[in-house]
């Protein structure tokens, strides 16, 4: 397994930053981008973010909602006027806006058995579309649902089916592609056993489900839901359209940095299934470096192995 020695990689980043002018060109092969709540994106974080030779980045508004009403934390022209200094920020630094990740939770699950509680879900996230379609994204990501009472699994797949399909509609009329997100799933039930995980939690079931979506709407793997990603990546193959990137061992949400040496992803593999795929995507942190400079700097090392 090519897992990453800290010190090591401590040595690798910093020789790795020191040249960066001089390498940069030379090792991208990916664009590299972060994750980062849209309440952060100012000019001068934008911009900062740029100088770090940082291409693109993912955000949400999960900072401006309320999680539990399904409402926003400011008005509608408050909210629009927000997305336009984004975007202008954005364009004026030459950052993209690749993705957009949509909330999540309780009583944000496009899965729902009942059909009245999916429906308040979709038109929540129809009227989050018209929000970040100021930011002109290429990919809007969902969650597939929360986590699931038991016994549920067949119906909330099915209500899942319903829900891309409508929101796939709203999703290409804002001219950008839906993609959905593989969930962590080590085992089926969780805490006392009163719970099943989210959809999407095995290489099978990720199988299974995509057959039922739409062609084109795609898959985001997250490298930290699963043990073994490459094994996912390979599965998926085509259908792979964007990354969530963070080490870990499959069995929590650890979200580590993969340069820190703590997790157990095999990066060799990952890239190597990578190049099989022939992904094109960006190579999207769900993790966070210590610097900006961090995530080109971690990323050359990866890449080289």
């Amino acid at each position: 397994m090519y897992h990453i020695q800290k010190y090591t990689l401590q040595i690798f980043i910093l020789i790795s930053v020191s040249f960066y002018s001089f390498s940069v060109l030379a090792q991208k092969k990916h664009k590299i981008g972060f994750s980062i709540g849209a309440n952060a994106l100012t000019k001068k974080k934008l911009q900062q973010i740029s100088d770090a030779g940082i291409d693109c980045i993912e955000t949400g508004l999960t900072a401006f909602i309320n999680k539990d009403s399904l409402t926003f934390t400011l008005p509608e022209a408050d909210m629009i006027k927000k997305m336009r200094e984004i975007k202008q920020a954005a364009n004026e630094t030459g950052v993209e806006i690749w993705s957009i990740h949509m909330p999540y939770g309780k009583e944000i699950d496009i899965s729902f058995v009942e059909e009245e509680r999916r429906q308040k879900v979709i038109a929540f996230h129809q009227q989050l579309l018209k929000y970040v379609a100021i930011l002109k994204p290429k990919v809007i990501l969902f969650h597939p649902s929360y986590y699931l009472a038991l016994n549920q699994r067949e119906m909330r797949i099915q209500q899942l089916v319903k829900s891309v399909q409508e929101l796939n509609k709203a999703v290409k009329a804002i001219k950008a592609v839906m993609v959905v997100e593989n969930m962590l799933g080590p085992a089926l039930l969780v805490g006392k056993g009163n719970q099943e995980r989210p959809l999407l939690r095995t290489v099978e079931e990720c199988l299974a489900i995509f057959k039922l979506l739409p062609n084109d709407v795609f898959a985001a793997v997250d490298l930290n839901h699963i043990a073994q990603p490459e094994q996912l990546l390979l599965a998926l193959d085509a259908r792979v359209k964007t990354l969530h990137v963070a080490d870990g061992d499959g069995q929590a949400e650890r979200h580590y940095f993969p340069c820190d040496g703590k997790g157990e992803n095999d990066w060799k593999a990952i890239f190597k299934a990578l190049q099989t795929i022939n992904y094109k995507g960006p190579f999207i942190y769900e993790s966070n470096a210590k610097e900006l400079v961090g995530y080109r700097a971690c990323y050359n090392v990866l890449s080289s192995l």
